[in-house]
C-alpha cells in the first residue's frame, strides 16, 4: 500500500512540477492581455498534457514496482483512462496557441496556422505527432477498438511512441520556456531519458536476457476443445521466472507468421522448475495458429505479470469464478491456493454444459483438494448487465444466493471484460469489500 500511494503522489507531483517550472519562468505575469492570456494556458496545456503523455508510458512499460503495487490490469486501466484528457490538452495546446498568435499578430486563425506549419521550426513534425496520437486515442476507444484485430489494434498503438518522439523537437526549438541553457529544459530532457530508458530496459532488453537465459521451447501441444489448446513449454532453470498461479506472461512463437507478434496468455497451470503451460482459444490471427505450433519452436516471453494470485489473501475461504478461456488463471490458483478442504468454491460461467473448458482437470482438482465445483449454464438476458443466465435473474439469485460465505471469503474472478465487470458489480452489492475481490479482465 505505501509502494502505491508514493507511485500515485508521484504522479500528482510531476504534474504539479510542470506547472511550477512554467510559473518559476515568469508565466503568471502573462495573462495581461488576450493574446498573452490564450498563449500561456496553450502552453500549461502542453506541458501538462505532455507529462501525462509520459505517465501514460510508464504505466504501459510493465515496470516492477508498478506491477507490484497496482496489477498490469489496473495500471493499463488508468493508462486508458488518461489517453482522452491528455488528446483534450494536447488539442487545447495547438488550439490556445493558435488563437493567442493570431490575436497577437491580427490575422484569422487559418492563417496563423498555415503560418506557424511553415514558418516556425519543427512544426510540421509537431502536427504529424499530434495526427498520430490522435488516431492511437480513437482506435483505442471501445466501439473502434473493436472492430480491429489485436494484432491490428497493437500496431497502430504503436505508433504513440512515435508522436511522443516526433514532437520532442518543436518543444525545444519553438518557446523560450525550454531554450538552451534553461533549468527547465534539463528537466524535460531527463524526463524524457528516464522513460525511453524504462521502457527499453523492460519492454526490450531485459525480456531478451530472460528469453535467452532460459531458452523455452514447445515441449507439447494437447488439444482441449474445437479451437483451444494448451501449450507445455521447458526451459532451463525455471524456478528462478519466480512466477506463481495466477500470473500471466506476454508469449511470442518464433515459427513462420507468428514471430511478429506477441501476446498476452496466463497459466493454466502451477509453474514448476520442469515447464510452464499455458491455455489459448484461437481467438485472433496468432492464436489461430497456435494449435499447429512445432515442438521445439523457440518461445520468448516477457513477464510474470499480475496480482491474480496468492499474496492477494485476505480471508480463509476463497471463491474462484471463471468464463470461457478466462478458466486458466483459475485452473492454475486452484493447483496452489491455500485453504481447508470445504473452505473454496469454484464457479464455471458457460453458455452451455458443452462450451467449458479444462472441466476435467478443474474436476479432478476440486475433488482432490475438497472444494466446490459448480458449472452456471445458460444464455444471459438481452438488455440485462449480469452475468448469470436468463433463469436466474428471472429467480432474483445473486452471487451472494449461490456462496452463502461470500463476505467471508476472497473472490478470483477472470473474463471477458463486460462480464467481469457483472460479477464485480454483484459481489460489491452483496457487500464484499474491494480488497476481497481480485480480477483480471480476458481483454485488450
Amino acid at each position: 500500500m505505501r509502494l502505491a500511494d508514493s507511485l500515485q503522489i508521484l504522479c500528482v507531483a510531476s504534474v504539479a512540477i510542470v506547472i511550477a517550472i512554467f510559473l518559476a519562468d515568469g508565466g503568471a505575469a502573462r495573462f495581461g492581455t488576450p493574446a498573452e492570456a490564450f498563449s500561456s494556458l496553450g502552453i500549461v496545456a502542453g506541458l501538462v498534457g505532455t507529462d501525462l503523455l509520459l505517465v501514460m508510458l510508464v504505466l504501459a512499460a510493465r515496470l516492477p514496482p508498478i506491477d507490484r503495487a497496482f496489477g498490469h490490469d489496473q495500471a493499463m486501466a488508468v493508462h486508458q483512462s488518461l489517453g482522452k484528457p491528455a488528446l483534450y490538452l494536447i488539442l487545447g495546446h495547438a488550439a490556445l496557441l493558435i488563437t493567442g498568435y493570431a490575436l497577437a499578430e491580427n490575422v484569422n486563425v487559418v492563417a496563423e496556422t498555415w503560418n506557424m506549419f511553415t514558418g516556425l521550426p519543427d512544426m510540421p513534425l509537431a502536427f504529424l505527432g499530434l495526427a498520430l496520437m490522435i488516431g492511437v486515442v480513437i482506435t483505442s476507444l471501445v466501439v473502434v477498438r473493436r472492430k480491429f484485430r489485436y494484432e491490428a489494434w497493437h500496431a497502430v498503438h504503436l505508433l504513440a511512441y512515435l508522436s511522443v518522439l516526433v514532437a520532442i523537437p518543436h518543444q525545444l526549438s519553438v518557446g523560450n520556456l525550454l531554450s538552451e541553457g534553461a533549468i527547465a529544459r534539463y528537466y524535460w530532457l531527463a524526463l524524457y531519458v528516464a522513460v525511453a530508458g524504462s521502457i527499453i530496459v523492460f519492454r526490450f532488453l531485459l525480456p531478451v536476457t530472460r528469453s535467452l537465459r532460459h531458452r523455452l521451447v514447445v515441449d507439447r501441444v494437447d488439444a482441449v476443445a474445437p479451437g483451444v489448446v494448451s501449450i507445455t513449454l521447458t526451459g532451463r532453470k525455471l524456478d528462478k521466472l519466480r512466477a506463481t498461479s495466477g500470473q500471466f506472461f506476454v508469449w511470442r512463437f518464433w515459427a513462420h507468421g507468428l514471430w511478429w507478434q506477441a501476446h498476452p496468455f496466463s497459466l493454466s497451470s502451477a509453474p514448476s522448475e520442469r515447464g510452464l503451460r499455458i491455455t489459448v482459444r484461437g481467438l485472433g490471427d496468432a492464436s489461430q495458429q497456435l494449435p499447429r505450433v512445432k515442438r521445439g519452436t523457440r518461445v520468448s516471453f516477457e513477464g510474470p505479470y499480475g496480482l491474480f494470485t496468492e499474496n492477494a489473501r485476505t480471508s480463509p475461504r476463497v471463491v474462484l469464478i471463471a468464463a470461457g478461456i478466462g478458466v486458466a488463471p483459475i485452473r492454475s490458483l486452484l493447483e496452489t491456493v491455500s485453504f481447508v478442504p470445504g473452505n473454496a468454491t469454484v464457479l464455471l460461467r458457460s453458455h452451455s454444459l458443452g462450451d467449458t473448458y479444462l472441466v476435467d482437470e478443474l474436476t479432478d482438482l476440486c475433488r482432490l483438494r475438497g472444494a466446490e465445483l459448480r458449472i452456471i449454464a445458460g444464455k444471459r438476458p438481452t438488455g440485462v448487465s449480469t452475468w448469470l443466465p436468463a433463469d436466474a435473474v428471472r429467480a432474483g439469485i445473486t452471487l451472494h444466493t449461490i456462496v452463502p460465505e461470500l463476505l467471508d471469503s476472497d473472490i478470483y474472478i477472470c473474463g471477458p471484460r463486460p462480464w467481469t465487470d457483472a460479477v464485480v458489480r454483484d459481489a460489491r452489492a452483496g457487500g464484499v469489500p474491494k480488497k476481497q475481490i481480485h480480477y483480471e479482465r480476458f481483454d485488450w
